[in-house]
């Protein structure tokens, strides 16, 4: 069956950076397009940052120039690396594996708190 499993979250200072990873099983992780989603108490879920199968990125505008979505297809393994940290970035981070409209599939999710 298909996993998704974050890691990498945790509490950090404004102004701090993390590195989430997401590692995938059980799927042709190269053929899905790979997201990070977010959600803060009491909000909706969020997009936060895509990377489609070709590798094209996109961004919320809350993310763009602070952070940077990548993955390695060799390791099955999606990243979100997360500088200059605020706040309001303070959510449950979830990765997210899409193909076509058909399958989709979620991570548990993780804490990240940015907090002095």
């Amino acid at each position: 069956q298909v996993q998704l499993v974050e890691s990498g979250g945790g509490l950090v200072q404004p102004g701090g950076s993390l590195r989430l990873s997401c590692k995938a099983s059980g799927m042709i992780f190269r053929l899905y397009a790979m997201g990070w989603y977010r959600q803060a108490p009491g909000k909706q879920r969020e997009s936060v940052a895509v990377i489609t199968s070709d590798g094209s990125t996109n961004y919320a505008d809350s993310a763009k120039g602070r952070f940077t979505i990548s993955r390695d297809n060799t390791k099955n393994t999606l990243y979100l690396q997360m500088n200059s940290l605020k706040p309001e970035d303070t959510a449950v981070y979830y990765c997210n594996a899409r193909l076509d409209s058909k399958y989709e599939y979620w991570g548990q999710g993780l804490q990240v708190t940015v907090s002095s």
